[in-house]
């Protein structure tokens, strides 16, 4: 991606074995920019680093009003599809009237090993609610009914869609120069990272309107509940549990993570050009240690940043070293 920088180098030995590099940028909460590295400008697709800003419309509209912080969190999720996930997701369409069969985010086999190890156990199949992205799935469907509109809410031109991209779009600052579709069949609207960032620095300072209601119910229902967000042993689980109830993390895939740090007034967003998942986790870490969200000698907080990488059998061949060049 152009203008992208040096973020993290992968040591093997004595030697660099391989660079990951990217963009990152830190916004306070009235989405100025005050730090960046690499090309705030570079248009990327946020993919699930967003899904507190696609929720917003359920709760500015009234549609969610009485869903509780663990539903909220869930509607942010890229879990793993424990039954943690999959009871809530379960519950939730059941408490609509509706059924596995009304989503439209895809089967995939559950993420978590336990679940996964189950249902082969029990010679069954998965269900759509086993998707990573079934919560924010469950959220368009409320939000839908209340509309009154029709069963393909995946639609870019459904009117939940369009809700979401209107809401994308106020809180980037810019309108979206065009979607992809992401791997749960919804739109994902492109933006400037530096843009991404200025929306997580609101979602920090949110207002005392409708919009910065649900702004703060959000971003607490995640700190809440890290554990719908990911699941065990995922990083957005460790890093917010590790927090202590600070901010919120998110990621997305192919290389993307924010992060909304309240009681600092912050805005994070990270992209790495060659999606790797790792150097993303190990960039955020970095940059929640030096806002001072995260506590450096926190667990999680050496494993994504430095690992140790190791072999099958368990012995230490390299490590991680984040540059932010």
């Amino acid at each position: 991606m152009a203008g992208d920088v040096e973020l993290v180098q992968v040591i093997r030995g004595d030697r660099v074995e391989s660079v990951h590099r990217g963009h990152a940028v830190i916004c306070d909460g009235a989405g100025q920019v005050l730090e960046a590295w690499g090309n705030g400008a570079a248009v990327i697709y946020p993919r699930s680093s967003c899904k507190m800003i696609q929720a917003l419309p359920l709760l500015e509209s009234g549609a969610g009003r009485d869903l509780t912080d663990r539903h909220l969190a869930l509607a942010c999720a890229s879990h793993r599809g424990a039954p943690i996930h999959t009871d809530l997701a379960r519950s939730w369409l059941a408490d609509m009237g509706m059924d596995d069969d009304d989503l439209r985010c895809g089967v995939h086999a559950p993420n978590d090993a336990d679940a996964a190890a189950a249902l082969i156990r029990a010679d069954e199949a998965p269900c759509q609610v086993h998707n990573n992205c079934s919560g924010k799935h469950c959220g368009f469907l409320m939000f839908g009914a209340h509309l009154g509109a029709g069963p393909e809410y995946v639609e870019p031109d459904h009117p939940v869609q369009r809700a979401v991209r209107a809401a994308f779009e106020e809180m980037t600052g810019m309108e979206s120069p065009g979607y992809g579709i992401d791997g749960c069949s919804a739109p994902n609207f492109a933006t400037r990272i530096d843009a991404l960032a200025a929306a997580m620095g609101r979602f920090a300072r949110p207002g005392g309107d409708a919009r910065g209601t649900a702004m703060r119910r959000l971003t607490a229902a995640m700190a809440r509940h890290p554990e719908l967000v990911s699941g065990e042993g995922g990083a957005c689980t460790d890093l917010m549990r590790a927090m202590g109830g600070k901010g919120a993390v998110k990621t997305g895939a192919e290389g993307v993570f924010i992060a909304i740090l309240p009681e600092l007034d912050r805005g994070v967003a990270v992209k790495c050009s060659d999606g790797a998942t790792r150097a993303a986790e190990a960039v955020i870490a970095t940059l929640l240690m030096r806002l001072g969200a995260l506590d450096a000698e926190a667990p999680v907080a050496r494993r994504l940043t430095h690992g140790p990488i190791t072999n099958r059998r368990g012995i230490e061949t390299g490590h991680l070293e984040v540059t932010l060049g």
